[in-house]
């Protein structure tokens, strides 16, 4: 005889409970202590017990299961996904992974062509939806939104203040006596992340009374290492080149690094240098990245807690648009 699965019985006599607490524990019921719910989890871990899937959709009607589609695995995104998994795990649901490259056609899948009896809801983060691809998918599955904002769609929202962040790195730069502050990033999306950073750009140098300067915006196709690295090569090429850049996330701003290093500049003596998203690389690149921090657990325990209150049957209530809350970590590439 082999080892035999570990039941929920196993998981309640392990805990010192009930079958029907560690039930209401793994179907994530709000009416539990965090005592009891720890205790049962431990058991869960200790144990290797896995709800069985079809039991449970058969038992309530719920799968277990929620989709977390992202643009792509760069280390902001891999970082948000590793804690909104962590979230899930809490509540006993398995998080299944897509990766859409912001392609509308591979977003409109993922809100609605999955099939809707095998998942329970869905945390996105989409950079080509339109508001009726979306309104689409809420008909039929709980959604809750990361990142991009799409105007009148009812669907819950977790975001730092773009334009906040924004605004907040640029003043910093100028605050550290630079005049020609540059900005890498900017993009055509309507509602993107970059539209919103770019008016806070622009905002912080309203404030300080510098004009705005279209020479010293450049575009990114992508947020990648490449992508900073040939803009700032352009910036650099200007008659009369910036002394400081904002970009639009940490992988930008460390392509933009090494053109300033490769022009044989030196960070920050020559430009200095922010980012936005904070990822676990800023500490440790040379020099160390100053960047715009947003509370990425928090984003994505608020994330899951609002799923988890669709997926309960409050589909009804109104949608809620939460700001999680960003600070600016101010490292060597801008001292």
């Amino acid at each position: 005889m082999g080892p035999t699965t570990p039941g929920l019985k196993d998981v309640a006599r392990r805990a010192g409970v009930s079958v029907k607490t560690v039930s209401n524990v793994i179907n994530a019921y709000p009416h539990v202590s965090p005592d009891t719910r720890s205790k049962v989890q431990a058991a869960i871990d200790e144990l290797g017990y896995r709800p069985h899937q079809g039991a449970r959709l058969l038992r309530t009607g719920r799968s277990g299961l929620v989709a977390l589609s992202l643009p792509e695995m760069t280390p902001y995104f891999a970082e948000i996904a590793e804690l909104v998994m962590n979230e899930a795990e809490a509540r006993g649901w398995t998080v299944l992974m897509d990766r859409t490259h912001g392609e509308r056609r591979h977003e409109r899948w993922a809100a609605g062509g999955i099939s809707r009896d095998l998942i329970d809801g869905l945390i996105a983060s989409p950079l080509s939806m339109t508001p009726t691809d979306l309104a689409s998918a809420r008909s039929v599955l709980p959604v809750v939104l990361l990142g991009e904002r799409l105007s009148n769609v009812g669907a819950d929202h977790v975001a730092i203040d773009n334009v906040r962040a924004a605004q907040d790195a640029t003043a910093h730069l100028l605050a550290g006596g630079r005049t020609r502050v540059a900005a890498i990033g900017a993009q055509s999306k309507p509602n993107g992340t970059s539209v919103q950073r770019l008016e806070g750009y622009r905002a912080a140098l309203a404030e300080a009374g510098i004009p705005y300067d279209e020479e010293l915006v450049r575009t990114a196709f992508e947020y990648h290492l490449a992508d900073g690295h040939a803009a700032m090569q352009q910036l650099l090429a200007l008659p009369d080149p910036p002394d400081g850049v904002l970009c639009f996330n940490d992988l930008l701003a460390m392509g933009a690094m090494r053109a300033v290093h490769s022009a044989g500049g030196k960070v920050p003596g020559d430009v200095a240098v922010v980012g936005i998203d904070d990822i676990e690389e800023c500490a440790y690149v040379e020099p160390p990245l100053t960047s715009v921090r947003p509370d990425k657990a928090f984003i994505a325990r608020t994330a899951v807690s609002l799923l988890a209150e669709r997926i309960a049957g409050d589909r009804e209530r109104r949608s809620q648009d939460v700001v999680a809350p960003h600070e600016l970590r101010v490292r060597a590439s801008s001292a």
